[in-house]
C-alpha cells in the first residue's frame, strides 16, 4: 500500500497557525491522525494469516508500514469464531493459563489482544497447524510519518480539523485563538461521526463474527 506523508498537510494548517513551527505542526498532524483513526475505525486491514505453534499462545502483529493494531475486528481459528475475552476472565476459567503442560493444551477458542503488537490465544495450542485470520483496526505510531495514502485521504478534513483544534488552543502562543479552535473542534466531531456512520454501515453488511474491545 502507498504511503501519503503527514507533512503533505502542512500547508493547510500553516495559515491559521502563523508562526507555529513545522515540526510542532507535525507533532499535532500526527496525534490527530491517531485520534481519528482510532474514533472511526477507518484504517482496517485484514491481517496476514497466522499459523499456530504448538506450545506457542503468544504471537506478533504484522501490521501495514507506520501502524500499529488498535483493535482485533473479527477472528477466526480454521474459520470458526474465535471469541473475545479479558485476561482477568480467562484466568477465572483457565486458573492455570498459560500451562506448559503439554496434556493441557488444546484447540484455542479464545483470543486476546495484549499490547499493539502482541496477541494471544487460549487455550495453549497443540497442533502446529492451526490457522487464524483476522481483520484489524490500525491507527499511526507515535514515531510514524505518514500512513495508508486512500486511509488518509479519506479522513484528511478530520486531521487537519483536529490538529487546528489543538494546536489553536495552547496557550500564550503567537497563534493560540480558542474562537477558531471552538470552530475547528465543531468540524472535527461533525467529521469523525460522519466517518463513523460509513464504518458503521460497512460492519453491518461485512456482517463480522465477534468484535474485540480496543487496545488503550
Amino acid at each position: 500500500m502507498a504511503t501519503r506523508l503527514f507533512s503533505d498537510l502542512v500547508n493547510r494548517i500553516a495559515p491559521s497557525a502563523p508562526g507555529c513551527p513545522q515540526p510542532v505542526i507535525l507533532t499535532y498532524i500526527r496525534s490527530a491522525a491517531i485520534d481519528v483513526c482510532e474514533r472511526t475505525g477507518a484504517w482496517r486491514y485484514k491481517h496476514a494469516t497466522v499459523t499456530t505453534t504448538a506450545g506457542t499462545y503468544e504471537y506478533s502483529f504484522v501490521p501495514e508500514s507506520n501502524a500499529e493494531v488498535y483493535s482485533i475486528l473479527t477472528a477466526n481459528l480454521n474459520g470458526s469464531a474465535l471469541a473475545p475475552i479479558t485476561l482477568e476472565a480467562l484466568h477465572r476459567q483457565y486458573p492455570k493459563y498459560p500451562s506448559s503442560v503439554t496434556a493441557e493444551r488444546s484447540t484455542p477458542r479464545y483470543i486476546l489482544q495484549t499490547s499493539p503488537i502482541t496477541f494471544s490465544v487460549a487455550l495453549v495450542p497443540d497442533t502446529s497447524t492451526d490457522t487464524i485470520e483476522m481483520f484489524v483496526s490500525q491507527r499511526p505510531t507515535r514515531a510514524s510519518t505518514g500512513m495508508n495514502e486512500a486511509v488518509m485521504d479519506d479522513v484528511e478534513d478530520a486531521i487537519v480539523h483536529g490538529a487546528l483544534q489543538q494546536l489553536l488552543t495552547l496557550p500564550e502562543r503567537t497563534w493560540s485563538d480558542t474562537e477558531l479552535a471552538a470552530y475547528h473542534a465543531k468540524q472535527f466531531i461533525f467529521k469523525v461521526t460522519e466517518r463513523r456512520a460509513r464504518t458503521n454501515i460497512s460492519a453491518v453488511r461485512a456482517a463480522p463474527t465477534v468484535r474485540m474491545s480496543a487496545w488503550t
